[in-house]
């Protein structure tokens, strides 16, 4: 499994200079990220230029719900110029998954994306966060959502952290979605009532474990991220992280 960064974790700093960010990203040992959005560049172009002089190269991009059903073929097209393959619907609103009629009619309008992305030569994800976890007459959204969506069409991008944030064991869901997932957020849980993130192999996550069974579903990329880093240097945090993944064997 090769590596990335979510950009969405240095997002302050792209948001006054992408261009110089990636190049600081890229100098901290990264081959490539996953996009969410542009900072202050305005266009997809801009920032692959930007990415091809840092020497980075895509592993996805997150795009919202609300773009992929109402202007889909311009989310394809910027991804086209990115040269990016794995297009991912991030997040769900919260009045679209309060019931499990709610997570079917989400499930069938991923097909409908996952089709179109699928007719256009890229593939498609869905990333969770712990939401999915609430149960509905016994029975997990997020499960609702893979029984209800086509293997080939609708992928997964697992974030560990959120999994377990959600009760569950990530190594458990991996084994579950088996050759579903394409993606992983690779990110900590600190020790502690208040579950802050963390960087990579320092809070109470079992990283070993984690990989190991990404390896064994054959997953494509593991991509660092860290939603809050807390006051410190995010580029620090995503440092950290890289250099305990390298110790775990993967870079």
């Amino acid at each position: 499994m090769n590596v990335s960064v979510q950009l969405y974790t240095v997002r302050d700093l792209l948001a006054k200079d992408f261009a110089g960010t990636v190049k600081q990203v890229a100098q901290i040992g990264y081959k490539a990220v996953e996009m969410a959005g542009y900072g202050n560049l305005k266009s997809a172009a801009e920032a692959k230029k930007a990415l091809d002089d840092a020497g980075l190269k895509v592993s996805g991009s997150h795009a919202s719900i609300d773009l992929l059903e109402k202007d889909l073929d311009k989310v394809l097209d910027e991804n086209q110029t990115l040269g990016n393959t794995n297009v991912v619907c991030p997040w769900i609103p919260e009045n679209r998954r309060k019931d499990a009629d709610g997570w079917k009619r989400v499930a069938q309008s991923l097909n409908r994306v996952g089709r179109a992305v699928h007719e256009r030569g890229m593939t498609f994800a869905y990333h969770n966060h712990s939401f999915e976890f609430q149960p509905f007459d016994g029975k997990k959204g997020y499960d609702i959502l893979w029984e209800n969506t086509e293997p080939h069409l609708v992928k997964a991008e697992v974030d560990v952290y959120w999994v377990k944030h959600g009760g569950e064991d990530p190594v458990e869901r991996i084994n579950k979605l088996g050759e579903r997932v394409l993606l992983l957020h690779l990110k900590d849980m600190a020790a502690g009532p208040d579950k802050k993130f963390a960087e990579v192999a320092t809070g109470i996550l079992d990283f070993k474990a984690i990989l190991a069974a990404a390896d064994k579903v054959g997953a494509q990329w593991g991509c660092v991220e860290q939603d809050n880093c807390y006051g410190a240097p995010p580029l620090d945090a995503i440092k950290v992280s890289l250099e305990n993944l390298k110790k775990l064997g993967v870079s």
